[in-house]
C-alpha cells in the first residue's frame, strides 16, 4: 500500500464524515435495514411518537384553515418508518388529503406505501409540516481545536490541520466560546435554513440530541453507533458517525426551543400510570394503558429520549406550542 494513497490520507472531519455516511457504499446509502438496524430512535421506541406527530400535523392543518392539500415531509426518513406510522395514525379522510414525502439519500425500500413520494431533497412549496427527526446530527461538520481544523484518517487517528477560515472562526466566536474542542455547526445552520426555506406555510421541526451555548461540551460529542452499540466514530463507512446539534444556532426568527418531554406533554403523551381502579373494572384496558404509560415514560425520560431538543420554526402560522391556559392543560 502506498503511503501516498489518498484513500487513507487524513482529511478534515466534514469531508471524512460526508464520505463515510453518504459516499459510495456509505453507511446511510448502502442497502440494508437502515438506521433501525444500528440504533433506537423515538420512532422505533413507540407508536406514541408517530401519534404525537400526527396530532401536531392536525394542529398545523387547523392553523392553515384545512387546505385542500396538506404536506407531510419526513426529512432524514431512514426507511420511511415515521411517515408510514403517521399516515396510519390519521383518520382516513384526513390521510386522504395528506401528500407524504420521505426525504432520504438511500434507495426507496421495497414495499413502502405507494402514496409516499421518495425524494432526495425536500420539495419546494411545502404547505404543512416538515419534520426532521435525528437528521441534523448526521449533517457533516468541521471539528476544531486551538483555532485549527482537526484532520482524521479512516482509522480514527486525528492530527492538527490548518487554521480556521473566517466563516468558521466567526461561528466559533459567537456560538462555541471558550477553550477546548469545538464542533462547528455552521453547516447544520445552513442545512436547516435551506430546509425551512422549502416551507411556504406551516411548521418546520427538528428533533435531535442538542446543547446550547451556555453548556457546550468542552470535549465535543462525536461518537459512532453500530449494531445497537456505541463505538468510536470511525469515518470508514462501518458505523454511524454523529455529533450533537447546536440547535440554538440553527434557530431562525420566531423559533421555539424546548425539550422532547415538554413537546410530547403538549401533544398529550404522558408517562403517568393509569388508575389502579381500572384494573378491576377493565383488566385488559388497564394492561394496555400500563404498557402505553411505560412507552410514554421512555419517550419523555429526561435522561433519555425526553432530553432531546425540539426546534420548532413557524412559517406563516402562530407559535407552537400554543400558550397554556392559566387554569388547565393545553388543548388536545
Amino acid at each position: 500500500m502506498s503511503s501516498h494513497d489518498e484513500r487513507f490520507a487524513p482529511v478534515r472531519w466534514r469531508r471524512a464524515m460526508d464520505t463515510a455516511l453518504y459516499g459510495p457504499d456509505g453507511f446511510y446509502v448502502r442497502p440494508g435495514p437502515g438506521p433501525a438496524g444500528h440504533f433506537r430512535t423515538s420512532v422505533h421506541a413507540s407508536p406514541l411518537f408517530a401519534g404525537a406527530v400526527a396530532r401536531l400535523l392536525l394542529w398545523v392543518d387547523a392553523e392553515l384553515g384545512r387546505p385542500g392539500r396538506l404536506d407531510l415531509v419526513d426529512l432524514g426518513a431512514g426507511r420511511g418508518e415515521l411517515v408510514t406510522a403517521v399516515l396510519a395514525a390519521l383518520a382516513p379522510q384526513t390521510a386522504a388529503r395528506v401528500r407524504p414525502y420521505a426525504v432520504e439519500r438511500a434507495a426507496r425500500p421495497a414495499g413502502l406505501d405507494p402514496r409516499i413520494q421518495w425524494v432526495a431533497e425536500p420539495p419546494a412549496g411545502t404547505t404543512g409540516l416538515l419534520f426532521a427527526n435525528e437528521w441534523l446530527d448526521n449533517v457533516p461538520l468541521e471539528v476544531a481545536e486551538d483555532g485549527r481544523y482537526v484532520l482524521v484518517a479512516p482509522d480514527g487517528t486525528e492530527s492538527p490541520g490548518g487554521p480556521l477560515d473566517e466563516a468558521d472562526r466567526s461561528w466559533v466566536r459567537r456560538w462555541w466560546p471558550g477553550p477546548g474542542r469545538a464542533e462547528i455547526g455552521r453547516t447544520r445552520d445552513e442545512a436547516w435554513a435551506a430546509a425551512v426555506a422549502t416551507v411556504d406555510r406551516g411548521l418546520a421541526v427538528a428533533v435531535d440530541y442538542a446543547h446550547t451555548r451556555e453548556a457546550r461540551p468542552p470535549y465535543g460529542t462525536m461518537t459512532g453507533f453500530r449494531a445497537g452499540r456505541e463505538v468510536p466514530p470511525l469515518p470508514d463507512g462501518s458505523c454511524d458517525v454523529t455529533a450533537h446539534v447546536a440547535l440554538d444556532s440553527c434557530a431562525g426568527p420566531g423559533a421555539v426551543l424546548l425539550s422532547q418531554r415538554e413537546a410530547l406533554d403538549a401533544l398529550g403523551v404522558s408517562g403517568a400510570r393509569p388508575p389502579l381502579a381500572l384494573a378491576s373494572t377493565d383488566p385488559a384496558g388497564y394492561v394496555r394503558a400500563l404498557a402505553a404509560a411505560g412507552e410514554a415514560a421512555e419517550l419523555t425520560a429526561r435522561a433519555g429520549l425526553g432530553g432531546f431538543g425540539w426546534l420548532v420554526q413557524p412559517v406563516g402560522t402562530g407559535p407552537w406550542p400554543p400558550p397554556r391556559p392559566a387554569d388547565g392543560p393545553p388543548e388536545a
